[in-house]
């Protein structure tokens, strides 16, 4: 079996109120990954706002972008640079005057790829989502690096086997996960281990649609939340290759095989044993509750 070898980065860091220090750290970790042979690396979501979503009513200025915008400018010259493709999860004011929790993605050229607006919107305590994002409107998105195709989903998106089967079919080879999730101080769920069903559930996609997932999670204390950080990355199989710490700021360079995935795919033969004809019920509206 030929193999196809792709280095990728992750960027887990802890977030603060100063928007500036925010961006000139994250530079400087994208340029350690980049240098380190990373040739796809993804920030977490949000990666230079804190996560303003746990409060409601929030002044929310200061944290818009628009495309191309100052962090489109930035990284900019590190993908030119290193050959290397960015995977900017911002807050985006767009054109048509709608707020939109967005990925934009810069190609090895430097060049801004259409942006990925997240789709699934959570709204629950300290997750006040809906206040300030509209639903995504473009679709999911199908990038390019070089010979690689891939796709990126923005953290609620995770909790839906859909979203990633959907792109699975549509050729993408790694799923990218930006995400901002933790545990709110004090609480604690009566349904059990939140982080372990978190983790489980990106496994599950990976396992199910034979591809590489990656989970980029930011870490530290925010408010009253405590994000996990833990960002990971697995094989095709759903085996854990790499994991972040829960509280260090790290960057995360790990060598995935996607020929791999092919490999997997025909030997559990999910994909050429589905049934679609009897999924129709998926596609239809429920009473929301």
């Amino acid at each position: 079996m030929k193999k196809k070898i792709i280095k990728i980065g992750l960027i887990q860091s802890k977030v603060t109120n100063d928007l500036k220090l925010n961006l000139e750290k994250t530079l400087s970790m994208v340029e350690e990954a980049a240098k380190n042979g990373a040739e796809i690396i993804c920030l977490q979501e949000l990666y230079k706002t804190p996560y303003f979503p746990s409060k409601k009513g929030v002044k929310v200025d200061k944290f818009l972008e628009t495309i191309p915008g100052q962090s489109t400018e930035e990284f900019k010259s590190i993908a030119q640079k290193y050959k290397c493709s960015i995977v900017l999860p911002i807050y985006e004011k767009a054109k048509n005057g709608k707020l939109y929790n967005t990925v934009v993605v810069l190609n090895e050229k430097g060049e801004i790829l259409p942006s990925y607006r997240k789709i699934h919107i959570p709204h629950d305590p300290s997750f006040y989502e809906k206040d300030y994002f509209a639903e995504g409107d473009n679709g999911y998105r199908l990038y390019k690096h070089k010979n690689v195709s891939y796709a990126v989903l923005i953290c609620f998106d995770q909790w839906f086997p859909e979203a990633a089967r959907t792109i699975k079919l549509s050729g993408a080879e790694i799923i990218f996960y930006p995400t901002a999730i933790g545990n709110i101080i004090g609480n604690k769920p009566l349904d059990g281990d939140w982080h372990d069903a978190w983790e489980t559930v990106m496994r599950g996609h990976a396992i199910a649609n034979s591809l590489p997932v990656v989970a980029v999670n930011r870490t530290g204390v925010e408010g009253k939340l405590d994000f996990w950080g833990q960002s990971f990355v697995t094989d095709a199989f759903g085996k854990v290759l790499d994991r972040a710490s829960k509280n260090k700021e790290e960057v995360i360079i790990t060598k995935l095989d996607l020929a791999m995935n092919d490999y997997i795919s025909e030997d559990w033969g999910f994909l050429r044993n589905r049934r679609p004809d009897t999924y129709k019920k998926i596609t239809n509206k429920i009473d929301k509750k």
